[in-house]
């Protein structure tokens, strides 16, 4: 019998090495990162003529160093690592390291590696090694390349390591050494209250530039500073403050996670600051300048996340936007931030490395499902602060559209001043103050038509969005005359028993190209201009032209639409385009709560009942009814349940019932089973 055992091709270095950290600050923080292991205080990064290939990166530190028996049978060790995340330091600092193979990255980038270590245990010996990378090279298996570890008096006194990367294989850019130094002084995070005790300092021009950055902290000029935690027993709170630290609004867990039941992720505080950076608000106590504050949002914003207090890489980096803020403000851009506007700080304590592992490569975590249970609580508390955040818009949308009736007892009172003027004067003034009353209403109506205009777009846009989704790849002309060819060839060739067979899909085509082509008129019909126009507006006959032209398209989603009409012809003054634009977005919104839901028996209604003055219009749905959506939110925009939805349909038809007079009501679960809107209109007669 031969014994054997593995063997390791000298490939595998450059595997472990450039293949799995090919970034060099990344490979260099890892050096860092030792060094923080070993409980020292500073570390000095020294570039020597690295602009160019051959150049050499010094790592100095102070902390407790090996002797020979601490290189050979740990920092020599590949892939094993005496840290885990119950082992505390002596200075109380859980390790960063993980895998004892980060170095091995940074040994990497040079063709020559000295490294010198004196031990705090025994400092009057220092322990040298050299790595000759091209030995490696040159031979077949890594056993193949003996190290010696020598021993020799150490008469300069102190402890630490210092490691020089010789010969470095390529030049390190500008960009990467500003990288460097951004990495370096995040590592142990700066944003903190607590102080780690542990200073970097990087002999570089760049590195000035970035640390004076880092140490600018602008979080009290922040709009909204969003607390939140969440415990060991996964139960969720946040709060948000003003830039004063005055608390506006709290929330528990049915708020932050609409099921319910607590996260599986470890404890964890969450804070996020948001910068509306506008000019107006940069006055009084607030000293900062909005051009600082960008550069500075620039430079560190995103959600950055932290693990005993050292940074997890690359949450945070610019381009990781790993809760999707800018996803979310594209779907829904009002009151939403972006990484451009914010920043923010998840800081984990005690982890398990059990359920919440990094990876190999050290970019990140493994995607496993606390993983994803600490995302669900970062992005839950995001939604609660941006559904805060349309509330207040809201509101003042509120108070805005209330403000015009302040002008009639505004003019009353100019009115009373003017007659104790003499009346010479009395006259010029009255004269004065028409021809503003004049001017002013004109502009007043042609702000209205150009809001009317806006939500006629907007819902064009959603049904012509309809439109393309239908109509995608499928050119309406191109289906009409192949279905006219088709008919004609099927009557001439096939016999007369099995021409119905053929006819019957043909039909079918053209009746879903009919449907397809309802859209189109529909768009363009809710765009006509003369639809805008205010006058006389019969609130029943708008309706029935509307499901007239939509029938066809509802025969092809194969859903009944009944109308029940109370007797006479309510009518209000508007536009037509207001009225249609309730009910197209009413109906668009049945159709898609279909669609989604899989509803097989389609059916709506809308019914109409006069009193006095008022005329009530439900439109109901057998759909599956509101649902994992609050009936105070769906009237704000952007919320939606539809993956590539809008969130403007219902919001459309709020301000637009608000402008006419009238209210509107939900009910999750209306006459039909599905969703119920009750519109009340005020008219004139009937």
């Amino acid at each position: 019998m031969t014994s054997s055992a593995f063997r390791f091709s000298t490939s595998i270095l450059a595997r472990l090495g450039e293949e799995l950290n090919q970034a060099p600050d990344q490979s260099i923080l890892e050096l860092i990162k030792n060094a923080f292991d070993a409980d020292a205080t500073r570390c000095s990064i020294e570039l020597i003529n690295t602009s160019a290939p051959g150049g050499t990166v010094r790592i100095s530190d102070n902390g407790h160093g090996m002797d020979g028996v601490g290189i050979r049978d740990g920092w020599l060790v590949l892939g094993k690592s005496a840290k885990v995340s119950t082992t505390k330091t002596a200075l109380g600092r859980t390790p960063a390291g993980s895998k004892g193979l980060g170095r091995l990255a940074a040994l990497r980038l040079g063709r020559q590696v000295r490294m010198t270590s004196i031990p705090k245990t025994n400092k009057r010996r220092q322990f040298q090694i050299d790595i000759n990378w091209n030995l490696f090279d040159a031979s077949t298996t890594v056993e193949g390349v003996p190290l010696e570890i020598k021993a020799t008096k150490n008469a300069k006194g102190g402890h630490g390591t210092v490691i020089e990367i010789q010969d470095l294989r390529t030049e390190l850019t500008v960009t990467e050494v500003r990288s460097l130094a951004r990495s370096s002084l995040l590592l142990t995070d700066p944003f903190g209250e607590a102080q780690s005790g542990f200073v970097v300092e990087l002999k570089a021009p760049e590195f000035k530039d970035v640390e004076k950055l880092v140490r600018q902290k602008y979080f009290d000029d922040a709009e909204y500073h969003l607390h939140a935690e969440v415990d060991e027993s996964g139960i969720a709170t946040a709060k948000i403050l003003d830039w004063r630290g005055h608390i506006m609004a709290s929330a528990a867990m049915p708020e932050l996670r609409p099921k319910g039941h607590p996260f599986s992720c470890p404890a964890a505080v969450f804070d996020f600051w948001v910068f509306l950076l506008k000019t107006s608000d940069f006055t009084g106590a607030r000293k900062s300048r909005i051009p600082d504050i960008r550069t500075w949002l620039g430079s560190f914003g995103g959600v950055h996340v932290y693990q005993d207090g050292v940074r997890v890489h690359p949450y945070g980096n610019p381009g990781d936007d790993w809760l999707q803020l800018n996803l979310s403000r594209a779907k829904s851009p009002e009151e939403r931030p972006s990484t451009n506007n914010s920043i923010g700080r998840i800081a984990l304590r005690n982890v398990d490395d059990k359920r919440l592992i990094q990876k190999t490569d050290r970019s990140g975590y493994i995607d496993n499902v606390t993983y994803r249970e600490l995302q669900s609580f970062a992005k839950g508390a995001l939604d609660w602060l941006a559904r805060f955040r349309l509330d207040a818009a809201e509101l003042r949308r509120q108070r805005d559209r209330q403000a015009p009736a302040a002008a009639p007892l505004q003019r009353t009172k100019f009115e009373a001043a003017v007659l104790g003027a003499p009346p010479r004067v009395r006259k010029v003034l009255t004269e004065a103050f028409d021809e503003y009353a004049r001017t002013r209403d004109k502009e007043a109506t042609s702000l209205r038509r150009e809001v009317q205009l806006y939500r006629t777009l907007s819902t064009a846009g959603i049904v012509g969005a309809t439109f393309a989704h239908e109509s995608h790849g499928n050119p309406i002309k191109v289906i009409e005359l192949a279905t006219g060819s088709l008919r004609t060839r099927i009557n001439k060739v096939v016999d007369n028993r099995s021409r119905a067979a053929l006819i019957e899909p043909v039909d079918k085509i053209s009746k879903a190209t009919d449907a397809i082509a309802t859209l189109g008129s529909a768009t363009l019909s809710l765009v006509r201009a003369s639809k805008r126009r205010v006058g006389r507006v019969d609130i029943h006959c708008v309706i029935s032209d509307l499901v007239l032209l939509l029938l066809p398209f509802l025969e092809g989603r194969e859903t009944k639409l009944t109308t029940s009409f109370a007797s006479g012809a309510p009518y209000l003054r508007g536009s037509e385009a207001a009225v249609e634009s309730i009910f197209a977005n009413l109906i668009n919104n049945a159709l898609n709560a279909f669609r989604r839901d899989g509803t097989k028996h389609r059916q709506i209604v809308i019914s109409s009942r006069l009193d006095g003055k008022e005329c009530e219009v439900r439109v109901a749905d057998s759909g599956a009814g509101i649902n994992d959506v609050k009936l105070s939110d769906i009237w704000l925009p952007g919320i939606t349940t539809e993956v590539d939805g809008t969130g403007l349909g219902l919001t459309i038809v709020r301000d637009t019932v608000v402008d006419l007079g009238g209210t509107v009501d939900a009910v999750a679960k209306g006459s039909l089973g599905g969703a119920e809107i009750i519109v009340r209109l005020p008219v004139l007669g009937a």
